[in-house]
């Protein structure tokens, strides 16, 4: 048990773009369980320089309260007003339950270790799902600031990789399905998290899975590209999801030439790959909406010295001690995983081996490697 005077009162984090189905979720958790509230802070309202905070329970609204806007940021004026907000619900010892209903655009994960940071209980992270909307969401490449969701007059984020990532994260998925779902949506669904505890709204199995306990180191070790638990071979109702995996590096100018095609190909694809001109660099693949975010996640464990290892988390250590390459170390294992309705696997496999160096290139050595031209220097932004 921690010592701090606040983690006694367990707070349950509900995020998703499905407005709905979210409110639907908080509403049963505040009927399952006494004495539990919500919390929500409207985000819209930033426009007009301040975020609303709404508290309520299961017989209404208790108060309401305003936020002023920090650094032009609706997140940040967020938790800046959510902390004390728990604090003072968890010393009044009056509550049994904190619901925290983010807003529309807001990702869970930022928020879950501002909460635990704080000494709180985050005792789960829950993303309400219609699937129906799964596929209309991941196919919206739609910055957030057109479509009126974004947090910030910087936010670059479009609708398709804030919801994967809210997707994602969460080890909970409250499954509010309507008329219009179907089998293809729910193997959608259970495709693209498969770890994921679903749940529906009937019964005790959402108040059971929202308190069960969650651990947010481990959660952001998990979305570490290096570590990530991506998906494995699947096929049903029309939706598949393949692994492809590599042992040899990616020629970076044939790779980037291959991009929009492989963008293209699925509704959802992640994973990790390295390039020959930079072998050092562990490079993350995140594409939803027909948008690639290519992004450099640091070194490759084999390229750091002794020394710096025992900086590195336990889980990362494990998952490179498990694809030790002998010559190349943890950098030797190409794995990219891609999720859609009617995937084509045979022309992604073509593709994707068509990007690697061939014998020849690979016999050349390193050395030879990085004079290879490269497309992805802008990518990059080096």
């Amino acid at each position: 048990m921690s010592g701090d005077p606040h983690s006694g009162l367990p707070v349950v984090i509900v995020a998703g773009l499905h407005a709905d189905a979210r409110k639907a979720t908080v509403e049963r958790l505040l009927a399952s369980v006494s004495d539990s509230v919500a919390l929500h802070h409207d985000l819209s309202t930033a426009v007009d320089g301040t975020v609303v905070r709404t508290m309520r329970d299961a017989g209404g609204v208790l108060g309401t309260g305003e936020a002023p806007l920090v650094n032009d940021c609706a997140c940040c004026a967020l938790r800046e007003d959510l902390v004390p907000e728990l604090e003072r619900l968890a010393d009044a010892g009056l509550v049994r339950l904190a619901v925290v209903e983010l807003w529309d655009s807001v990702e869970p994960k930022a928020m879950a270790e501002v909460v635990a940071g704080h000494g709180l209980t985050v005792a789960s992270v829950v993303t309400a799902v219609d699937p129906a909307l799964l596929l209309p969401c991941l196919g919206n490449g739609d910055d957030l600031m057109d479509a009126g969701l974004a947090a910030a007059p910087t936010d670059q984020r479009t609708v398709a990789d804030t919801f994967a990532r809210q997707l994602e994260y969460a080890a909970v998925l409250a499954v509010v399905a309507g008329p219009e779902a179907d089998d293809e949506d729910r193997a959608l669904l259970t495709q693209l998290h498969p770890t994921a505890t679903q749940v529906t709204l009937e019964g005790e199995e959402l108040m059971l899975a929202a308190q069960a306990g969650f651990d947010v180191e481990a959660a952001a070790a998990a979305q570490h590209p290096a570590c990530a638990l991506l998906p494995q071979e699947a096929d049903e109702a029309g939706v598949a999801t393949y692994v492809w995996q590599a042992r040899r590096p990616f020629h970076p100018e044939r790779l980037y030439q291959a991009l929009e095609d492989l963008t293209c190909a699925a509704a959802r694809s992640r994973g990790r790959f390295w390039l020959a001109d930079r072998p050092d660099t562990l490079l993350a693949w995140d594409a939803a909406g027909g948008a690639l975010c290519v992004e450099n996640a640091g070194p490759w464990l084999a390229s750091l010295p002794d020394a710096a290892w025992d900086l590195v988390p336990p889980m990362r250590r494990a998952a490179a001690a498990l694809d030790w390459h002998p010559e190349h170390g943890d950098c030797c294992c190409q794995h990219l995983v891609f999720t859609s309705p009617g995937l084509d696997r045979d022309g992604l496999q073509r593709v994707l081996d068509s990007c690697l160096l061939t014998d020849a290139e690979y016999a050349a050595g390193r050395d030879a490697w990085k004079n290879l031209p490269s497309g992805f220097d802008t990518l990059l932004e080096v």
